[in-house]
């Protein structure tokens, strides 16, 4: 358990790099064409990106968690994960 337990951590956190280093990368590309709306439209696609990263790290999450606590709690953290997507949409 404790292999499997640190293999999603290790998948929480790479994922996470990953998407700052997308991030970053975002950023730079803003700085490089100084141009409003290229920056705009950067920005537009960082935003379907970021909350996918935030499911997929939430998944792992919630995999590493299924064992460990009671169903109905992990249904309220799924349900909590939904709303905060759902408010961000709206």
């Amino acid at each position: 358990m404790v292999g499997d337990e640190s293999r999603i951590v290790w998948g929480m956190a790479l994922f996470r790099i990953f998407s700052a280093a997308v991030e970053f990368t975002a950023a730079l590309l803003m700085l490089r064409f100084q141009r409003v709306e290229t920056a705009f439209q950067i920005n537009a696609a960082l935003g379907l990106f970021g909350p996918s990263i935030m499911v997929i790290v939430s998944v792992l999450g919630l995999v590493g968690l299924a064992g460990r606590i009671p169903f109905n709690r992990l249904a309220l953290v799924a349900a909590g994960v939904m709303l905060i997507l759902y408010a961000a949409r709206k």
